[in-house]
């Protein structure tokens, strides 16, 4: 029964993930309706350090205009801006010229060191980013998100660098799908275009569904001298499909030019002159508008859902040995224990006097405030939090309301799901002080609302304080930083207050045993029974059961993948909420055998200790998978990842607490007490 349930909700889960809303309403376009290219962030997984389009000495329009639509854009370091290219929807452009440059020592410096950095171009237009194809030699295309701002010429027989050479011309392909709407104009129905048709009939309209991007690197010649405002025909783009790619590449070799401002000894050349052109083609394609994304996030991951099912199936074979091995603790030892404390003893018994032993023992301490009860409370608190945003998120995730074609909308929901928890934080930290019959409500209100959001505040400023200085556009600007922090004194802080108020005013869960006055000593722990031991097994299991979704997520994050895949990450979420809740309830029956009593922050602290291995496996990931060489970079990359394991930290701590109370209440329940 258990099982058929868990089938039906991956078949649900499955369904979802392939359906997504994709957060534009679609837009039809007409022959010669103007079709906006914007620029975005140029990115590199060697730095991690996303910089503006505009921060190169690209062509700029007139006037840069910000298009950023919400605060996650601008939190997850996108700066969408427009731009300087002209497209006409259906219009083809031939080797148009952009415009011409004259780059000194520093503008060409510039651009060699984003090209020694892998820097590439976002380009977006209908909302869809540009896209590269690179064919592979098994006849397949390789799938890449931008392209390169340029490149480098290396000797084969010695390896060492000829040149660099800037990509100053790209082949833009924009691939649209045609329908013809009807005199109902609810029916839309697909509808092939000649080409002697034109695109002048009123009643068709087709709608973009991909952006390909071919770039190159060519030495443009002209006859003449050049003029601004008639410049001369090229004589080096002689076709109208395949531009003459002959002549030689835009070589950037800095020593050859002159720094501005400074007087050199040796003769050099005054300036690099540079002409950036554009070509427009169209092309009509099957893809429908709904479907146009799958490109995007399916990517080249062709068996992206086999290495998926395989981790639910890894993930479910964890569960159903600790699932076993809870059953045989509930209905065989706990059972057998019950029945042995419950039964009236024999005279033989009685007249032996022997002494009992296990859990049973130490019922007068079990239910003792531990140490630390406000920062308990609190940290069970902000755990709640944690644990109350991530389940949300993924819920709307998978029904489809975060879809990636909506930048900015998963950091949104997360930011706001956190704020709105705060109840839940405060309602949660204000029950369990209460059950230690803490006084000081007032501070562990305060603690609850600022301790863990202020250190995760606090590392955030501090690495954004590098970002600034490195010009980053992952730097957060200052007016967002102060509409995260209007959102968490106006609404969050509010919120904890009201949960403490709520949660006060309730009377705490009856404690089923009284608690001595006198605390009883705790006998000698065997080895594999002490504290730090137990507590670094407890983590292995809810690891193991995220461990290969978790390369994926890391991936979205530090390689510029997009992820999308979140009905296979909200199994994930309900196997490792299972995962944490077993193996902290057998670890804690094991330690009340052996009479040790204090199990509030071990319970918290075994699930939990997964955050640790996810910390090392980030280090596994940076040493295995990223080519990052600046410190600069390094450091955000851990104090992002150890921001992540905190939170990861207390989730899965106030799972495993959370199971083991509700454990302890059963069994202490369900025994006799003199």
């Amino acid at each position: 029964m258990y099982f058929s349930k868990f089938l039906a909700l991956a078949v649900v889960a499955t369904v979802a993930n392939g359906f997504y809303l994709p957060g534009v309403a679609p837009r039809d376009y007409k022959y010669n309706e103007q079709v906006d290219l914007k620029v975005n962030k140029l990115t590199s997984s060697k730095t991690q350090l996303p910089y503006d389009f505009y921060k190169l000495p690209f062509c700029q329009p007139d006037t840069i205009v910000s298009a950023a639509e919400n605060l996650g854009e601008t939190l997850t370091g996108n700066r969408i801006e427009n731009s300087a290219y002209d497209l006409k929807f259906m219009v083809e452009e031939k080797c148009k010229i952009l415009c011409r440059k004259e780059y000194g020592a520093d503008d060409i410096n510039k651009f060699v060191e984003k090209i020694k950095e892998y820097y590439v171009v976002n380009w977006i237009v209908d909302n869809l980013p540009s896209a590269l194809f690179v064919p592979q030699e098994n006849f397949q295309t390789e799938f890449y998100q931008g392209f390169p701002v340029g490149g480098t010429m290396i000797d084969e027989k010695t390896g060492e660098t000829i040149q660099h050479f800037l990509n100053n011309h790209q082949r833009i392909i924009v691939k649209y799908h045609v329908h013809k709407r009807t005199w109902y104009e609810d029916e839309i129905s697909d509808f092939t275009l000649d080409d002697e048709d034109g695109f002048q009939h009123t009643d068709i309209s087709a709608r973009i569904v991909g952006l390909d991007i071919e770039p190159f690197s060519i030495k443009h010649t002209y006859d003449g001298k050049w003029d601004d405002e008639n410049p001369p025909a090229l004589t080096s783009c002689a076709d109208i499909r395949h531009e003459s790619l002959t002549s030689y590449v835009q070589a950037l070799d800095p020593e050859a030019y002159e720094t501005t401002g400074k007087d050199h000894k040796v003769k050099k050349n005054k300036h690099l002159e540079v002409i950036w052109t554009y070509s427009v083609f169209w092309e009509q394609s099957t893809i429908k508008w709904a479907t146009r994304w799958d490109v995007y996030l399916n990517g080249n991951n062709e068996a992206s859902d086999e290495v998926h099912w395989f981790a639910i199936i890894n993930s479910l074979l964890i569960v159903v040995f600790l699932t076993g091995m809870v059953a045989m603790i509930m209905m065989r030892t706990l059972h057998k224990d019950m029945t042995r404390y419950n039964r009236v003893p024999t005279e033989e018994e009685k007249a032996e006097e022997r002494e009992e032993t296990g859990w049973k023992l130490v019922h007068g301490d079990v239910f003792r405030a531990p140490a630390y009860p406000m920062l308990f409370a609190v940290t069970v608190g902000t755990g709640s939090q944690v644990l109350s945003m991530a389940f949300f998120t993924l819920v709307f995730a998978s029904i489809g309301f975060l879809s990636p074609a909506n930048r900015g909308s998963l950091m949104i929901a997360l930011l706001l799901l956190f704020v709105l928890m705060g109840i839940a934080a405060g309602y949660q930290a204000s029950r369990t002080y209460k059950m230690f019959n803490g006084k000081q409500w007032q501070r562990c209100t305060l603690l609850t609302a600022f301790l863990y959001p202020s250190a995760v505040f606090g590392i955030i400023f501090v690495l954004n304080m590098f970002e600034w200085i490195e010009g980053s556009s992952s730097a957060i600007p200052f007016f967002s930083m102060v509409s995260v922090l209007l959102l968490w004194f106006g609404i969050s802080v509010p919120l904890t207050f009201l949960g403490a108020f709520y949660g006060y005013r309730k009377d705490v869960d009856k404690q089923p045993v009284k608690t001595q006055d006198i605390p009883r000593q705790i006998p000698e722990q065997p080895w594999y029974m002490s504290g730090p031991l137990t507590i670094l097994m407890g983590g292995v299991l809810p690891f193991g059961a995220v461990f290969v979704e978790l390369f994926f997520i890391l991936s979205s994050l530090w390689l510029d993948q997009y992820y999308y895949v979140f009905g296979f990450l909200f199994l994930v979420f309900i196997i490792l909420v299972i995962t944490c809740a077993e193996i902290t309830i057998v670890l804690c029956y094991f330690q009340l055998c052996g009479e040790d009593y204090n199990w509030w922050w071990r319970s918290f602290l075994t699930s939990g200790s997964s955050a640790v291995y996810l910390f090392f496996y980030s280090i596994v990931y940076y040493s295995g998978r990223l080519q990052i060489d600046l410190w600069v970079s390094t450091l955000l990359y851990f104090g992002y990842m150890f921001i992540l394991s905190l939170m990861f930290f207390l989730a899965t701590g106030v799972i495993g607490y959370l199971s083991c109370k509700w454990f302890v209440y059963k069994i202490y329940a369900s025994v006799k007490v003199d």
